[in-house]
């Protein structure tokens, strides 16, 4: 593997444990409150997170990805926790799945980072460019979980 994918990776699982680490003082009940000011919870923006990897990276190869597409009615753009059902995935369930995803999707992607696709939405041709997409996309959402936690 290039260095640069090593450090991708590395990247990756650092963001994601970062995330996972300021999860420690939010208990469950926490996890699902919506401040006033807010649309979403944590435990909303935890599925987010993990459905977003999967759909850029669909998105792109055009094939389909081994996740629950259910997650879609419950964690996809313009959701929010009203969509949320008994069937919605709990807070631990999200965070063991947001643990084991970048393992995931090194193993399953590692040797297709290159490859080149037609281009989607900010002109995005390889699943390298989505993973540094979505390694941002995580700061954005770590932030707003960081502040909602001071307002619960």
């Amino acid at each position: 593997m290039k260095k640069f994918h090593e450090n991708l990776f590395k990247q990756l699982k650092t963001y994601r444990e970062e995330t996972l680490t300021s999860l420690n003082s939010v208990s469950a009940e926490e996890a699902d409150i919506v401040p006033n000011g807010f649309h979403n919870n944590i435990r909303w923006n935890l599925g987010h997170l993990y459905l977003d990897q999967y759909v850029w990276i669909e998105t792109l190869i055009k094939e389909k990805i081994p996740y629950p597409h259910a997650y879609h009615k419950w964690f996809g753009y313009g959701t929010n926790p009203s969509h949320f059902s008994t069937e919605t995935p709990s807070y631990q369930e999200l965070k063991e799945l947001l643990r084991s995803q970048p393992d995931l999707i090194m193993e399953r992607y590692k040797d297709r980072l290159e490859d080149v696709h037609p281009p989607i939405e900010m002109g995005m041709q390889t699943i390298e460019q989505v993973l540094i997409r979505t390694i941002f996309h995580e700061g954005i959402h770590f932030q707003t979980i960081h502040t909602i936690s001071k307002h619960i």
